[in-house]
């Protein structure tokens, strides 16, 4: 009888922070990010997201050669901030691993003194830590599998996490293994969808905004979340508006989360105040990213 051979899945990195946006802000999160994402969002940090014309992609002339690992890379404050995890050019700093491996990886970067086994229900605390997939695109049709491997590997060790989140752009369709996955399990699925908007990202909406997909996960789980990144012009928020009631008429009840674009600390004050201002007008909540003011928007953080 031929032995299984395991398939091996593309990752950027494998990192424990906390979790710094939205729901679960303040947790003591394991991270794993994937490669690969169907969008690009080069409008980020631009002078003009809608116009690619304008644009400056600094990643493109970035020297890999220069650096051995991912940690080692700028965060760049034009275009998209991880573009490590989908430009064909970082793949050679890229790992590739199985579930069991990536499994035990997490298990690994979760030790600490106080948790020398790497338990997700820490034995200092009795809290539950968190798991996050994200990326790249999770969802796309590689992590969808390699995420169903690593909790079940995980199972086997008895060590689960309290709750899951999977950081989304909200496009991917989910295959049945993966639905089927979701429903059969106890520990919460969260979907942190982060649609991009036109005027922020640069992504066309017909190509970014997919309500009819979105709604599919919210039927999946009611946990979830809508987290849009945005600054403080009108046509921002003129379309941030005409999205939301997208979803809504889609059937997505999710809490809506508002982020201040700008990948840098000061980026972010600087636009603050005026986005919290018009998202509480609107009854939005309101997510700083608190990694980065803890931390700095470093790679594995």
């Amino acid at each position: 009888m031929e032995k299984t051979v395991e398939p091996r899945y593309y990752y950027s990195e494998i990192f424990h922070s906390i979790q710094g946006e939205g729901h679960y802000t303040g947790i003591p999160t394991a991270w794993i990010r994937f490669f690969l994402c169907n969008l690009q969002c080069s409008g980020f940090g631009q002078v003009d997201p809608t116009d690619p014309s304008t644009y400056e992609l600094p990643f493109e002339d970035f020297d890999v050669d220069s650096v051995k690992r991912v940690e080692d890379l700028p965060v760049w404050e034009k275009g998209c901030d991880s573009s490590y995890t989908w430009a064909k050019k970082f793949k050679s700093l890229m790992g590739q691993e199985t579930p069991t491996v990536l499994a035990n990886k997490i298990v690994d970067i979760i030790r600490t003194d106080s948790n020398p086994d790497g338990l997700f229900l820490h034995p200092n605390s009795k809290q539950h830590q968190h798991l996050c997939f994200t990326g790249g695109e999770p969802l796309m049709i590689t992590g969808q599998a390699a995420s169903i491997g690593i909790y079940r590997e995980l199972e086997k060790q008895n060590n689960l996490p309290g709750s899951m989140t999977f950081e989304t752009n909200g496009t991917q369709v989910l295959k049945e293994p993966f639905k089927n996955w979701v429903s059969s399990i106890d520990t919460e699925v969260f979907f942190s969808v982060s649609p991009k908007l036109f005027t922020v990202s640069g992504e066309k909406t017909e190509k970014a905004i997919k309500p009819e997909t979105v709604a599919e996960y919210y039927k999946l789980s009611k946990a979830g979340q809508l987290k849009f990144v945005v600054g403080s012009t009108d046509r921002e928020w003129k379309e941030l508006e005409d999205t939301v009631k997208k979803f809504r008429d889609a059937g997505v009840e999710w809490p809506v989360w508002i982020m201040p674009t700008g990948a840098r600390e000061e980026e972010q004050t600087a636009g603050a105040g005026k986005v919290a201002e018009k998202a509480f007008k609107r009854g939005y909540n309101v997510a700083a990213r608190v990694h980065v003011y803890l931390f700095g928007n470093a790679i594995g953080t």
